[in-house]
Parts: C-alpha cells; sequence; structure tokens
C-alpha cells in the first residue's frame, strides 16, 4: 500500500497548523514555505479536509485556515480518510459482498483466504492511525527539537 501525497501533506500540513498556529489562524503560503508544498496543492487538500470537518477558514488580514477541533481530538486517521476517501491495503477488501450485492472487484472475490488476510491489515493500520493524535505529533515534534516559527502577524517592533 502506498499513500498518496495527498494525505502524506495533509498530515503534514494539519501538524504544521497545530504545531506552529496551535488554534490561531495559519496562512497557506507559511505552511506551504515551512513544509515545502505548493500552495495550490495544499489548497486542494484543505478543500478535502474542510468537508470533512478538520478545518475551518476565515477571510481577511487575520484569517487563513484553522483546526475545527483541538489537536487532541483530531488523529492521522481522520486525515487520511478525508484525503484517500478509505484506508484499505488492496481494492479487493471493498468485495467481500453477500451474494447480489455490486459486482466483484475480483474474480476471487470471497473465494480468496488471501483476502481475510488483507481485510485485517487494514483494519488494524486504521486502528494504528487512530490512535494518532496531532498533539502526539507536535509532542513528537517537540521531542525532536523542531523549532517553532513565531507567526509575524503577531510580532511588535517597537
Amino acid at each position: 500500500m502506498k499513500l498518496s501525497t495527498k494525505s502524506r501533506y495533509g498530515v503534514r500540513a494539519m501538524f504544521d497548523m497545530a504545531y506552529h498556529a496551535g488554534n490561531l489562524p495559519a496562512q497557506i503560503k507559511d505552511i506551504s514555505r515551512r513544509q515545502n508544498i505548493s500552495p495550490r496543492y495544499l489548497e486542494q487538500i484543505f478543500q478535502d479536509l474542510k468537508k470533512a470537518g478538520l478545518l475551518k477558514s476565515r477571510r481577511g488580514p487575520q484569517g487563513g485556515y484553522s483546526l475545527a477541533r483541538s489537536a487532541d481530538k483530531i488523529t492521522v486517521k481522520e486525515i487520511v480518510l478525508a484525503a484517500e476517501g478509505e484506508l484499505l491495503l488492496v481494492n479487493c477488501i471493498k468485495g467481500l459482498r453477500k451474494d447480489g450485492e455490486s459486482p466483484p472487484v475480483c474474480e476471487f472475490d470471497n473465494q480468496c483466504l488471501t483476502q481475510h488476510i488483507w481485510a485485517e491489515g487494514s483494519r488494524i493500520l486504521g486502528d494504528y492511525f487512530a490512535s494518532i493524535t496531532l498533539k502526539d505529533l507536535c509532542d513528537k515534534g517537540q521531542e525532536m527539537g523542531l523549532e517553532k516559527e513565531l507567526d509575524h502577524r503577531f510580532m511588535y517592533f517597537i
């Protein structure tokens, strides 16, 4: 299984927001610069995250994107699901259908021993991603010594 850049960048961007801005609005240009992700691509990713209820946005000079919930309430699984739509190791496990349901993805649907292995692996991976919150990532960032960038909008010079 290979996660797309959409979910990988989504997790990185959400971490960036939680780490550098907390509950304050963060601007795409700042996240883009720190994470080296195209601002246009970030906008696309953020639309999916916004639809999923993970982000909210505000227009204006003090606007930007902010977390819809606190960092300890948003999991990596939620971000990946918002970006990918599903969390499956292989497409054939969309199956495990009962007779009469939509056509199988694979000719061995419901007759393949490995289908159950992939289904269980997907469940375990989902449980693991569900156990990690943005706060956990922020704690790990601090432990690693990642420098927090102060928001220039709130800097005052004398």
